[in-house]
């Protein structure tokens, strides 16, 4: 069983890295077999966060509105994970949107990692769901918060301490971390018929943009104008 790692989660405001974004991290950075540190943080997306995601997470619009940016946050992020083992549930998952947002701001993300649901499919067959609410219930672990990030990564660890305790003598191969590999499509830059929408928008509501035009994608432009609009 490892006993340094850094355990993770993100909610997001959809399933796609590419289109959708992430509204928090939470993490906890384990030494010895304790948590040494943690990460909480909230992130101010482009776009509004839909009924469906405030219903699921229970993050709202208030909650995010005075958070920092994806640069800030995600840049804080990397330098909190340091050169550790990422533990995730469905942890590619998690990784494909770091990555992807990392990507963004020219950071570089390369991590090995370990997947307790990958564990949890080859050890567990026989349960239905081998969702991290499930194993929790199976294994008895309490998760105060489902859904929100930080709990969700507090579960996380103690699933993967759970399941390294019953399971890794028989299979250490199944546990042992592995390099987490995601090809990030090259984002579209936004069109000019974009910018030149915004550059309006911006003028008629005299807001000061937040954004950089020359580093902007299309789908980050599709959803600052959707903001700007319902704003």
């Amino acid at each position: 069983m490892l006993k340094s790692y850094i355990a993770f989660d993100i909610e997001t405001t959809g399933l796609n890295p590419l289109e959708n974004e992430i509204i928090e991290i939470g993490a906890l950075k384990v030494r010895d077999g304790k948590v040494a540190d943690r990460f909480i943080e909230f992130i101010r997306p482009l776009a509004p966060i839909s009924p469906m995601i405030t219903n699921l997470t229970g993050i709202t619009n208030e909650m995010v509105a005075g958070a920092k940016t994806r640069c800030q946050v995600v840049g804080d992020f990397l330098d909190f994970c340091e050169n550790d083992v990422l533990i995730g549930h469905n942890v590619i998952f998690d990784y494909s949107f770091v990555k992807c947002s990392a990507m963004q701001d020219g950071l570089a993300f390369e991590k090995i990692g370990i997947d307790t649901l990958k564990i949890a499919k080859k050890v567990h067959a026989d349960l239905d769901s081998k969702s991290l609410g499930s194993l929790c219930s199976h294994y008895h672990i309490e998760n105060k918060a489902a859904h929100r990030a930080y709990h969700d990564a507090l579960a996380t660890a103690k699933l993967y301490q759970t399941l390294a305790h019953y399971f890794e003598e028989a299979d250490p191969k199944l546990f042992k971390p592995v390099q987490l590999t995601y090809k990030v499509k090259k984002p579209q830059p936004a069109t000019p018929k974009q910018l030149a929408f915004l550059k309006n928008l911006v003028q008629k509501k005299h807001i000061q943009p937040e954004w950089n035009p020359d580093t902007l994608t299309r789908s980050e432009a599709s959803r600052i104008i959707d903001r700007l609009l319902k704003g």
